[in-house]
């Protein structure tokens, strides 16, 4: 199917994935070198880092009075006040010292923009499309962030492979903050005037949505334990560099994009319901062997299994986009969506602050075993609390 015939006619879609694809590229290049970034310059243990992901996560919390303050700008104007804080976050990262508190305080700043553009960016493409083809259009914007991402690791493992000195970070930072401003001026050819919400408030909850709040905790909480920890225990527990980091990256860019099309198809097809169940079949298995592979084989044996459980998270992870397509069933127009989708956001960070100030305990205290059954148990609760919902378009 044609890109061209899965979005209405007149709307912005292209100005919206260009900038989305140039996002990405800038943010491939700053993900791909920041945990090792932290680890081996700032030299933040896990503790830390957990300290850190609270504060990166914040902003997520914060997001509905954000939103609320700015009630009267239209989806459009809010996906370039994101794009905007982005960019300052990452040029301040690029010329700061490595600091904790400065690295930190620049990585709240970018969370701040990035948190406001990611439920925009979600709207603006279910409202760009066609009806029936939401799930379709959310793989394609997937795709297209995915292959941003994939470029910036690639250049990353290049740049590391020539010179692996972590002297090539700054320089990094730097080329990433560029992308980000190119970005944000391909962002202000987004010029449509969406409606805003009715009820002057992005805050907004409806008890039909109360099972979708309940699962964005539920996922919030699941995806946490990864995004933080996940290449936190390969680079500090198994000794991965940033170059070695990127590459998981990559692999991981390369499924999602290969895969989010398909997802998106298979959530319109057979029903978001079944959708976010199936994914956490997966998801105990990926735990298990995360927590326990280094107690099944050997350590070298258990990088690498720790490597593909990654991977594999990444791309059951795709299965997310079925919780918006679900309150696009369920919503009774389009400003009602947007809000409940902003709103969401915020929910499930509710618990995702503190699974990131716990997790660096659990993990110094407990073990990344009990981290990792902790997110198995978890995604369990996603999925039986998921079978409870009842579907209109689908059995």
């Amino acid at each position: 199917m044609k890109i061209d015939t899965i979005f209405k006619e007149g709307s912005r879609y292209k100005a919206l994935f260009l900038s989305l694809l140039l996002s990405a590229i800038g943010f491939g290049l700053y993900k791909g070198v920041l945990d090792n970034y932290m680890a081996e310059v700032v030299r933040m243990n896990e503790l830390d880092r957990g300290i850190t992901e609270f504060f990166r996560e914040v902003p997520g919390l914060l997001l509905v009075l954000i939103l609320a303050i700015f009630y009267r700008s239209s989806a459009e104007k809010m996906y370039k006040i994101g794009m905007v804080i982005m960019s300052i976050g990452m040029i301040m990262q690029a010329c700061i010292s490595p600091a904790k508190v400065l690295v930190i305080l620049a990585i709240f700043i970018y969370s701040t923009g990035e948190h406001i553009q990611l439920g925009m960016k979600n709207t603006l493409s279910l409202e760009y499309s066609k009806e029936g083809h939401g799930g379709l259009a959310l793989g394609y914007q997937n795709s297209i962030y995915q292959i941003g991402n994939l470029l910036g690791y690639i250049a990353v493992i290049a740049a590391f492979a020539v010179v692996a000195s972590v002297q090539l970070f700054k320089p990094v930072f730097m080329v990433a903050a560029a992308f980000m401003a190119l970005a944000m001026i391909v962002s202000f050819q987004l010029t449509g005037k969406s409606i805003t919400d009715k009820t002057k408030s992005r805050f907004y909850f409806r008890k039909k949505f109360n099972k979708y709040y309940m699962l964005e905790v539920f996922y919030g909480a699941r995806k946490q334990v990864f995004l933080t920890f996940g290449p936190y225990v390969l680079i500090l527990f198994y000794g991965a560099d940033a170059g070695v980091i990127s590459l998981l990256f990559a692999i991981s860019a390369i499924a999602c994009f290969l895969l989010a099309p398909m997802v998106g198809k298979i959530i319109d097809r057979i029903g978001y319901k079944t959708v976010m169940i199936a994914d956490t079949l997966i998801l105990v298995i990926v735990c298990f062997f995360y927590g326990f592979a280094h107690h099944l084989f050997t350590m070298e044996t258990a990088f690498i299994v720790c490597c593909i459980n990654y991977i594999l998270d990444s791309v059951i992870s795709l299965a997310s986009m079925a919780s918006n397509v679900y309150v696009q069933d369920i919503s009774d127009s389009k400003e009602e969506m947007r809000a409940t989708i902003s709103t969401g956001i915020s929910v499930n960070h509710l618990i995702t602050i503190f699974i990131a100030l716990l997790g660096g305990w659990i993990w110094n205290v407990l073990g990344i075993e009990t981290l990792f059954i902790i997110s198995a148990i978890l995604g369990l609760c996603n999925s039986a609390y998921a079978a409870t919902i009842k579907t209109r378009n689908h059995v």
